[in-house]
């Protein structure tokens, strides 16, 4: 294989010593990123299954691209010509090397656009922190996709089917208990979230890296309004609070005290009243919504429309007609003057 510059004048600069195969006398001009690549298109043939074994390789699926006026074929767009000579290095070695400087996301991108394997086996890098990363962004898509259908899923369809258009799902570990006091229950309208038991998922969202990788793959399927994160920090909270102080109490709760999971004490206080003490714990929770209308449930939108029954507001209180010279009284919508105040009648108005 060789490669130059772009419409320079320079002879191409040799970068592949002998080859270890024999190679055919075709060869093909590759233009990525400004950069021209002549290679030989037997090389490609190696992985028949990558876009670039399809398209140069012996089943030569022409239907990818065509080449441009001078026989040359734009290929890879977005793709950096450094990380491109990694890709077409790798069909003759069969491993990626990525020097340093280069962007193991980026060669990762590549690879997934050209179909080639990205493990541990065709990766070599001194980065092995990046490298890791991207190793551990494929076992958290695979183990979110499990989570997803064995665990979440059946919870947001148990949600749609009583009229929900959005699910809010605590995970709690395999040894937590939940006992709340049927009479005395946390102020916290906690009962609106779903449950789900388990360690894995528990772990699973400790990392910010793995509940990213959730979120991209829930906005993948469809879904909105997605938020991942852990509750809280372990306090305590009471159950006979006032109504006038249940507000600051549960906004405060939301955001720090976590879910609550069992009562420690009960105290009994003076005039029968029972007093409630919650443990609340850190644990991970899920929130989405499938609602289409997005926006349009938080308020109700009453339009001011003309009644068809009642021509005008003196007909409906039974005056008549308005008399000359009078101001006319704006047409209402039923709505506005049941809940608005009291109309004045034209006389009353002019006084």
């Amino acid at each position: 294989m060789s490669a130059g510059a772009e419409g320079g004048a320079d002879a191409p600069k040799e970068v592949w010593p002998s080859q270890s195969r024999p190679l055919s006398h075709d060869r093909v001009t590759l233009v990525v990123d400004g950069t021209r690549f002549v290679v030989d298109p037997a090389v490609f043939s190696v992985y028949p299954d990558t876009v670039l074994g399809r398209m140069f390789g012996r089943a030569r699926q022409h239907s990818f691209t065509r080449p441009n006026s001078k026989g040359e074929y734009e290929i890879a767009e977005g793709i950096g010509a450094n990380i491109f000579r990694i890709v077409v290095d790798y069909y003759r070695l069969g491993v990626l090397h990525c020097p340093e400087g280069v962007s193991v996301a980026e060669l990762r991108e590549a690879c997934d656009y050209l179909c080639i394997n990205f493990d541990c086996n065709t990766v070599r890098c001194r980065d092995l922190s990046a490298l890791l990363h991207e190793l551990s962004n494929d076992g958290a898509r695979r183990q979110f996709q499990a989570f997803l259908e064995e665990l979440l899923l059946p919870a947001m369809v148990s949600s749609a089917q009583d009229g929900e258009r959005e699910c809010r799902i605590v995970v709690l570990t395999d040894d937590d208990t939940v006992d709340w006091d049927r009479d005395n229950p946390p102020p916290l309208g906690e009962e609106t979230s779903l449950i789900s038991c388990s360690t894995k998922l528990f772990r699973f969202f400790k990392f910010i890296e793995n509940r990213d990788v959730a979120k991209a793959m829930l906005k993948e399927r469809g879904l909105k309004n997605i938020r991942i994160g852990i509750e809280g920090e372990h306090t305590h909270t009471r159950s006979d609070a006032s109504p006038s102080s249940l507000e600051p109490t549960r906004e405060l709760i939301s955001r720090l005290s976590g879910y609550p999971t069992c009562k420690e004490k009960v105290k009994r206080r003076p005039g029968g009243r029972s007093e409630v003490i919650y443990s609340y714990v850190q644990r991970p929770f899920i929130q989405l919504s499938w609602e289409k209308e997005e926006g349009k449930s938080r308020h109700v939108d009453f339009q001011c429309v003309r009644s068809r029954s009642v021509p005008n507001l003196i007909a409906a209180l039974g005056e008549g007609t308005v008399r000359p010279g009078a101001t006319p009284t704006p047409q209402v919508d039923e709505l506005d003057r049941l809940n608005g105040p009291a109309p004045l009648i034209p006389e009353q108005a002019l006084n």
